[in-house]
């Protein structure tokens, strides 16, 4: 089950052939208890199933604030895990908290709050001033503790009397990044009080079904996915409200950054989205001169962009006006308005292509990011020898599969992007949502969710 933002979406497997039995799918019902639709989707498979796992977005997905010692180091590092983790990061500190910065922080409504700071053995008096600072203002959110392991018991008796989840530290030595312990951190934390706090349901059975948040299962099964494949994978998921982008590469040893390599990555983008976020995808496609057809990821605009030829991010002069969006301007203030409005490829198509765009953009060439108030360069991707490209979201799953595929396909041959094009990949659309189910499957029931994958991607 995947209890979505706007529908709820159940798969029925069969765990011993490993194939997909029956799907169906009901609208979300936020408005009351979200039991009420998941129940609804499970009887519009026309199966009853023996045991249920979910995933869920609904209600906001999953909020998380990271707070570390330094920004190109500690919290840099900490940022990349919390994106791994399936959440949206709303806020990162970097250096010792003051009154000034707790205000900034409980403005950003937090559901997490990531601690982290110094590496084993080196520094520990922001980590221990941070923990401080938080315990002694009473701080009422669950706090996930992964920073150096040395000062990691005062930390947490710094932290009496808030909700801390202690984990081994994300970058133990300089130059290696440890996500894992910190993820599966924040997927407990996740499930024990961000599920039950969102108050999505009125009894405690929808909090024992969830297992992860949604990004965090389609992660799962793009980890998978890439194990088995034992190539570069990139998986673009245009929704309604943001662009995630995962990519999977195989390692690289000769490559190094100072806070780590995290070969599994996640983005998401919350201003690139074909129904809530669709005025501001407009705006994020005219800021990188994009056009609704392909020509202009084919021939870069002369004047200054988003993006260089070097894949060096640069100041944008302004607009491009109305008519480079192909006149979508009414019908993206109408989605954004309406989000329910029937879909209409005439108009979705060309709004998950800007998404699309967009949002590879962003990932492969890195971004200039500002935390506490330094500017920090966030490294790329390298996608050139990305072998399988998947696209995923319902405006792809829906629509015909060839202009899906199309969609991808200019995408990925976006030569004005200022980024390093996979050189020849396959594009395959996830039509039958696979990729949340076989990542709720993967810990417990692995061959039944590579099968998955295999048979409805269709790779080998």
């Amino acid at each position: 089950m995947d209890v979505g933002s706007t529908f709820t979406k159940a798969a029925i497997v069969d765990l011993d052939a490993g194939e997909l039995v029956a799907t169906g799918a009901h609208r979300t019902t936020v408005d009351g208890d979200v039991l009420d639709g998941l129940d609804a989707a499970v009887a519009a498979t026309g199966h009853t199933p023996e045991r249920i796992l979910a995933c869920s977005s609904a209600g906001g997905g999953l909020r998380l604030a990271v707070v570390g010692y330094e920004p190109l180091v500690s919290a840099q590092a900490g940022h990349r895990v919390a994106l791994s983790a399936g959440a949206r990061v709303v806020h990162v500190h970097g250096g010792s908290l003051d009154g000034a910065a707790l205000s900034a922080l409980r403005a950003a409504r937090p559901d997490v709050v990531l601690l982290v700071g110094g590496t084993d053995g080196g520094d520990a008096e922001t980590l221990l001033h941070n923990a401080g600072r938080l315990g002694r203002a009473r701080w009422r959110g669950p706090v996930v503790l992964a920073g150096n392991a040395d000062a990691r018991d005062d930390a947490v008796a710094a932290l009496a009397g808030v909700p801390v989840t202690a984990c081994a530290n994300v970058l133990p030595h300089i130059g290696e990044l440890n996500p894992t312990p910190a993820r599966d951190a924040i997927r407990a934390v996740f499930l024990r009080h961000v599920i039950g706090g969102k108050r999505l349901s009125r009894g405690p059975r929808f909090a024992e079904l969830v297992r992860a948040p949604t990004p965090d299962a389609v992660l799962t099964g793009v980890e998978l996915l890439a194990d088995h494949l034992a190539g570069d994978l990139l998986v673009v998921d245009v929704g309604g409200a943001t662009t995630d982008v995962y990519s999977a590469l195989v390692p690289d040893g000769a490559v190094h950054e100072v806070a780590g390599v995290s070969w599994r990555s996640r983005t998401v983008e919350g201003d690139l989205g074909v129904r809530w976020s669709a005025p501001s995808l407009l705006e994020a496609a005219r800021a990188e001169r994009l056009e609704a057809d392909d020509r202009s990821r084919k021939h870069p605009d002369p004047r200054p962009t988003g993006a260089s030829a070097t894949g060096r991010p640069g100041a944008s002069t302004g607009a491009a006006g109305q008519e480079g969006t192909g006149g979508l301007d009414e019908a993206a203030a109408a989605r954004g308005a309406e989000p329910g409005l029937p879909g209409d490829p005439a108009v979705d198509l060309p709004l998950a292509g800007l998404a699309a765009t967009v949002a590879l953009r962003r990932h492969a060439r890195g971004e200039s990011v500002r935390v506490a108030g330094v500017e920090a360069r966030r490294g790329g991707r390298d996608l050139r020898d990305v072998v399988l490209v998947v696209g995923s979201g319902g405006v792809l799953r829906h629509a015909d599969p060839a202009a899906a595929r199309a969609v991808l396909a200019a995408a990925v041959s976006d030569t004005a992007g200022g980024w390093a094009l996979p050189r020849s990949p396959e594009i395959v659309i996830d039509t039958d949502y696979v990729l949340a189910p076989a990542g709720l499957l993967a810990a417990e029931h692995p061959r039944a969710a590579i099968s998955l994958l295999r048979r409805h991607l269709h790779v080998q």
